[in-house]
């Protein structure tokens, strides 16, 4: 219904749309959609990359524009004010063309040779297909608090939400079109948590999921508040778990 819903207002459909999640990243916005688009046209001739850009504050918005302006496949979603992370990609999926949906962090901090694994892992008939850090077959460079703050994280979600997974929050993550919007309004968190959340809840539902082995270095800088973000992450594995105690 959708797909026809958009072919009827005359929009051309594509076979990959690629999200990029974007707060203040002025500095490799540019060089990101650059090496994604070099990525995409070795494995489809029908792509589009949408820049989710979040209520930025260093010019990460003008960048944004004069690529969409510079490039046919760049489409540019600007919010004023900052949504959060989950919201910004809720929004950036809902108005998407592709029929293989992902995205993957402006930092790039997993190895961009991983792309053409994982859209083959869609089209090969997973639901949902998510890089892994945790894994140990995984190559990864990261501070040692983080490596144990994720692990952590990990462990309680398996724990407590009865995940199969052992990295939840990868920024690494390919969709197929109709198993995402099948779950995408039941996802209540509009954080960081988004994509823990959406990842538990598809193996709930019963979707094919694949987790992969990555090469994964830490991009520098992070947008996560070790305290607040923590806490709140906390809250919603409880909020999540309590919302199955009851079903």
């Amino acid at each position: 219904m959708y797909l026809s819903q958009k072919l009827n207002r005359g929009l051309k459909i594509v076979e990959i749309s690629i999200v990029l999640p974007a707060y203040n990243e002025a500095s490799r916005i540019e060089i990101t959609v650059e090496r994604t688009a070099a990525a995409l046209r070795d494995m489809t001739a029908s792509f589009e990359i949408i820049i989710a850009e979040d209520g930025s504050k260093d010019g990460t918005d003008m960048i944004s524009s004069a690529l969409a302006r510079k490039y046919d496949f760049v489409v540019h979603l600007h919010s004023d004010e900052r949504q959060g992370r989950g919201r910004a990609l809720n929004r950036a999926f809902k108005s998407a063309r592709g029929e293989i949906l992902g995205y993957i962090d402006v930092d790039l901090a997993t190895n961009m040779k991983h792309l053409r694994e994982m859209i083959q892992y869609i089209r090969e008939d997973y639901d949902f297909a998510t890089g892994s850090r945790m894994l140990p077959e995984s190559n990864v460079k990261r501070p040692f608090k983080r490596g144990v703050a994720s692990k952590g994280f990990n462990f309680i979600v398996r724990m407590m939400l009865g995940s199969k997974l052992y990295d939840h929050q990868c920024g690494f993550k390919a969709f197929k079109r109709q198993s995402l919007y099948a779950l995408l309004d039941k996802v209540k968190d509009t954080y960081w948590f988004w994509d823990t959340e959406l990842f538990v809840r598809a193996q709930r539902a019963g979707y094919r999921v694949k987790e992969f082995p990555v090469d994964w270095k830490h991009g520098g800088t992070t947008k996560v508040n070790m305290v607040r973000d923590v806490f709140e992450m906390g809250y919603s594995i409880f909020r999540l778990w309590y919302e199955f105690l009851w079903e």
